[in-house]
């Protein structure tokens, strides 16, 4: 496989600057792999190659200027849910799928103005509310580990391309899960941010008051290097999303892991995990241990709420239901889709249908909705001060990934990444290898709110320890 297959997107953008590489180069070899594996994969759903290509032009132009960006000829892939000018932005959404963007989203228009050269788009859940990239618009992302396994949702494509080798690294978004279980699912890391760190401008859906702070865009990437030069490129405000605040952003190689503190909890007391994502834990400890860390496994019982805490927080804050969202502004017949999916003759997907249905008895619609944020914000005060300025390994899903369709038997597995949310802390998905079957193993790398970096850190020493991203071509 070429070498700038398993390059970091700084080392490449350092290989631009200095005229050791082309960026057409760098992207024609992308587009090549991505040519290569898409078939397979449906990762891409809209690619934008002769436009990128002569932007790398453009950008192999300006090699030997005095200011280039930090990325500058680098190509990269978007989540489709995220504005990219004259590219699909319908989230998988049948009434929606004519629709292209007039402009970039925030974050798009961030990562260009860094000199990130978009490749294509990449698939998504229904509306980004499921964990199976799959929607009637662009069909089924398949894992690069096992094609008979799922990517993850809502940002599965990106996990998918950048764990196949195609780009590395893109832009996802998160609000249950939806950055880390791809990441996870497909062997490559992701961050999600504090809430409020990053503006979610730009993007369709998009959440509304309190979920501003829940809903967090964030990078995909296949080294752990690259995350926090993404993050700092995609911090701060941008005067439209009114979740976002202006916060300081430490820098992970101040981190010492010596002495530092690692808080690792290994279960939610609703859904066991299975034994080769503990035993991977497990190993994550014991190599920040082996490098000064102060280890404490420990339990946290209000995480047995996780279910109710997320549903509720996130059902109260304003905006237009889901279901409105599902039927494009209109009235949404819950009964007559799932009739009419029975026949193979509704637009959605079978998980959006249930969501609509349930959302309301889940979610906003609860008697008790005040005393469960009550709870959930008192869960967040004692998670903050229970990791401090070190960090809280928690598991990512209860197993690695799983077949095509099999979440829908196991509906609550995703509460190991979704409570975060609305705890609004920062987290970095780290993989930990391959287990015996040759799908990824991962760990999630929790801090407190506004700690980024320590995350990041972690999830650099333990790339070194335990490999990191390990190439498909190589399981």
């Amino acid at each position: 496989m070429h070498t700038l297959l398993t390059m970091s997107a700084t080392e490449m953008a350092e290989e631009i600057r200095e005229g050791r590489l082309s960026s057409r180069d760098a992207v024609d070899v992308h587009i090549a792999r991505i040519q290569e594996v898409n078939p397979a994969l449906n990762a891409i759903v809209a690619d934008r190659f002769e436009e990128a290509r002569a932007e790398a032009d453009a950008a192999d132009k300006r090699r030997g200027d005095a200011d280039l960006p930090p990325l500058h000829g680098v190509p990269c892939s978007i989540k489709e849910c995220f504005a990219l000018m004259g590219m699909p932005n319908c989230s998988g959404l049948v009434a929606r799928r004519d629709y292209r963007a007039d402009s970039d989203a925030t974050a798009v228009a961030r990562l260009r103005a860094a000199g990130a050269i978009p490749l294509g788009v990449t698939n998504l859940s229904e509306l980004c509310m499921w964990m199976e990239s799959n929607n009637r618009v662009y069909g089924r992302t398949n894992n690069p580990y096992d094609h008979s396994r799922l990517v993850g949702g809502s940002s599965g494509g990106e996990g998918a391309i950048i764990g196949a080798g195609g780009t590395p690294f893109g832009l996802g978004s998160d609000i249950g899960g939806s950055i880390r279980m791809p990441a996870f699912f497909n062997g490559v890391f992701g961050h999600k941010p504090s809430g409020g760190l990053v503006p979610g401008s730009g993007q369709f859906p998009n959440s509304e008051g309190a979920a501003l702070r829940y809903l967090t865009t964030g990078p995909l990437s296949r080294k752990a290097g690259d995350l926090s030069l993404l993050l700092r490129v995609l911090a701060g405000p941008d005067g439209i999303d009114g979740g976002c605040e202006a916060m300081t952003l430490g820098d992970p190689s101040t981190v010492d892991v010596r002495g530092l503190r690692v808080i690792s909890v290994e279960g939610n007391g609703v859904r066991r995990v299975r034994r080769d994502l503990r035993d991977a834990q497990r190993r994550a400890a014991r190599e920040l241990e082996k490098r000064g860390a102060i280890v404490e496994v420990r339990e946290i019982p209000e995480m047995k709420r996780s279910l109710e805490l997320w549903s509720g927080m996130l059902g109260a804050s304003e905006g237009e239901s889901f279901a409105t969202m599902l039927a494009n502004g209109g009235s949404f017949k819950g009964m007559r889709e799932l009739a009419k999916w029975s026949i193979r003759r509704s637009d959605h997907t079978l998980p959006a249908i249930v969501l609509a249905l349930i959302e309301g008895p889940l979610g906003g619609g609860r008697s008790d909705v005040d005393a469960i944020i009550r709870e959930g914000h008192e869960l967040r005060d004692k998670l903050n001060a229970i990791i401090g300025d070190g960090v809280m390994l928690y598991p990512s899903y209860t197993r690695p990934a799983p077949k095509h369709g099999h979440p829908l038997l196991t509906l609550i597995d995703w509460l190991y990444t979704a409570v975060i949310n609305v705890m609004e802390l920062p987290v970095t998905q780290t993989p930990l290898g391959l287990n015996h079957e040759g799908l990824p193993l991962g760990v999630q790398v929790v801090g407190s709110h506004g700690n980024d970096h320590v995350t990041i850190a972690v999830a650099q020493a333990l790339e070194e320890a335990c490999g990191g991203w390990v190439p498909p071509w190589e399981a």
